[in-house]
């Protein structure tokens, strides 16, 4: 990403206001109760940063945080703003995120969001469209129950993907609509893979297609929006890079697995001690899962 003639504080690209909505049902569902009112605000909050950050795209610094990932100043203002609208109407729950370590988690809480300002911000820095705001929510047990994710450049025949279902309502939304899954192979035809994922991973005996897009959570979804894409194989990475997805693939059917088979549970090394998953993600119908299983060979000693 090339500097541009905007300072790194100009507030054009390092703070998002976000603006009251009158309640609609341009997310799809009806407003109604206090429930669906908190959501919907949550909803458009995502949606005013997506636009945003699209804007800006072009304009952003891309630098580095300690660890050696990307960091620009529109993950910081994503979350500034996402995080006061989470504080305005969830005032009770915890929030995870990973641009800042809170440092207050209530166990028992009605809700936990799982943040990532912009999951994929390699490129998003490097101005390619593959990328998304993504807001996981976990219950009181720290099972998936609900998320948004907002690809603003990633859409199927438009130029937004936005997927939203809120927790207590077994519904996802596209786009405002009421969202069908598509139907997929039992035996996958293509496959979403994170491009690290080869070197611990022989997929030789795959005779399909691989799609790399540079973002988990798309990776995640993808089987969602593309009905030519049937399953999803994740490398390790954090709870913020998949919980997003995670209750949107759950509602729609899908399985997601790690490789051993056992469930992904949102524990305290994932949320408090911010730790990688501790194996790749399988996700699709039980075909998929089960195929990718047998023929997705992990050397397991390469992931120590």
């Amino acid at each position: 990403m090339q500097e541009t003639n905007l300072s790194k504080d100009d507030t054009r690209i390092t703070r998002i206001d976000i603006q009251s909505e009158p309640y609609s049902d341009s997310y799809g569902f009806n407003v109604e109760t206090d429930d669906q009112k908190a959501f919907f605000n949550l909803c458009s909050a995502v949606h005013q940063c997506g636009v945003a950050a699209r804007k800006n795209q072009s304009q952003i610094h891309r630098s580095f945080k300690a660890d050696g990932t990307i960091l620009t100043e529109t993950d910081l203002a994503v979350s500034d703003a996402i995080l006061a609208t989470l504080k305005k109407y969830y005032p009770d729950c915890n929030i995870i995120t990973e641009e800042i370590d809170l440092h207050d988690f209530k166990d028992g809480a009605r809700y936990t969001f799982v943040l990532d300002p912009i999951d994929g911000t390699d490129s998003y820095s490097q101005g390619i469209a593959t990328w998304c705001v993504a807001l996981g929510i976990l219950d009181e047990n720290r099972v998936p129950c609900g998320g948004i994710v907002f690809a603003p450049r990633f859409g199927v025949g438009t130029e937004e993907l936005f997927f939203c279902s809120m927790p207590g309502d077994d519904r996802i939304f596209l786009n405002g609509e009421l969202f069908t899954p598509p139907q997929h192979y039992d035996a996958p035809k293509q496959v979403t893979l994170g491009s690290n994922v080869l070197r611990y991973t022989d997929i030789s005996a795959f005779g399909g297609k691989i799609r790399s897009f540079g973002s988990s959570i798309t990776h995640i979804v993808a089987p969602l929006a593309f009905s030519n894409i049937d399953a999803c194989f994740d490398p390790l990475c954090y709870a913020w890079d998949i919980a997003a997805a995670h209750a949107l693939v759950l509602k729609a059917g899908m399985v997601v697995k790690y490789y051993d088979g056992s469930d992904v549970v949102y524990d305290d090394r994932l949320l408090l001690e911010r730790k990688m998953i501790r194996l790749p993600l399988l996700v699709g119908n039980e075909g998929c899962v089960k195929y990718m299983k047998e023929n997705f060979k992990v050397n397991m000693e390469k992931l120590k």
